[in-house]
C-alpha cells in the first residue's frame, strides 16, 4: 500500500471533496422549516447523524447560511423526513438553488403533511418524520451544526416488521462522494459479540 498524505491546513477548502468521499455513507436528512414570511422550504443536508438519546436529538450541518439554517434560527423548529430510493429524483431536486420566496414542496410537486407539534410540514410521501425543536447550533468556519430535539416520530405503519421500523421497508438512500447516491444494497446481520475473559 501507497499511501498519499494530505495537509487539512494546506488544502483548506479543497479538502471538503475528499472528505465527502471517505466519510460514506451519509445518510440525508431532508429539512423542513418555514421562513419568517411563511414561506416552506424543503432541502437536503447529507451531514446528518443522531446526537443524543434521552433527550432524542438528532443533528446536521449547514454549509453556508441555507434557507433551512436561516428558517431555524429564526422560528426554533423544524422536520427531518427520511429520503428514500423512491423519492431520490425528488430528494436531489430539492437542492437545487431556489430563490427564498419559493416553495420546494412546489416546485418538486411534494405533498405537505401537517406536523403535530411544529409548524413546518412533513413530506407526506417520506415514511418517517422527526419533528424537531432546535437545541443549539455549532459553528465552526462557515459550516454550522444544527442540533434539534425530536419532539414527535411519525412512521408509515407499512414499514413497520416486527413493531419496529425495517431498513428494507423504508429503503432509505446516502450520498458518497461527487454526485454518487447510493440504496442500502444487501442485508446482512452481526450480532455484537460479549466480552469473555
Amino acid at each position: 500500500m501507497t499511501r498519499l498524505d494530505l495537509d487539512p491546513a494546506e488544502l483548506g477548502p479543497a479538502l471538503y471533496p475528499w472528505l465527502n468521499s471517505v466519510v460514506v455513507p451519509r445518510p440525508i436528512a431532508w429539512v423542513s422549516s418555514v421562513s419568517v414570511d411563511g414561506v416552506d422550504n424543503l432541502a437536503p443536508h447529507s451531514f446528518f447523524t443522531i446526537a443524543g438519546i434521552d433527550p432524542a436529538v438528532v443533528c446536521f450541518t449547514s454549509v453556508g447560511l441555507k434557507d433551512s439554517l436561516r428558517n431555524i434560527l429564526a422560528t426554533r423548529e423544524f422536520v427531518v423526513s427520511v429520503c428514500t430510493e423512491r423519492l431520490v429524483e425528488q430528494v436531489n431536486l430539492t437542492g437545487t438553488d431556489y430563490p427564498p420566496d419559493v416553495s420546494e414542496f412546489d416546485a418538486v410537486g411534494l405533498t405537505r403533511e401537517p406536523s403535530l407539534r411544529v409548524t413546518p410540514p412533513r413530506v407526506a410521501e417520506s415514511p418517517v418524520a422527526m419533528e424537531c425543536r432546535l437545541v443549539d447550533t455549532t459553528s465552526f468556519g462557515d459550516c454550522t451544526v444544527v442540533f434539534g430535539q425530536v419532539v414527535h416520530l411519525a412512521v408509515d405503519e407499512a414499514v413497520l416488521r416486527g413493531g419496529r421500523p425495517a431498513i428494507d421497508l423504508i429503503a432509505p438512500i446516502a450520498r458518497l462522494g461527487a454526485d454518487e447516491w447510493a440504496g442500502i444494497g444487501e442485508l446482512s446481520e452481526r450480532r455484537r459479540v460479549p466480552y469473555r475473559p
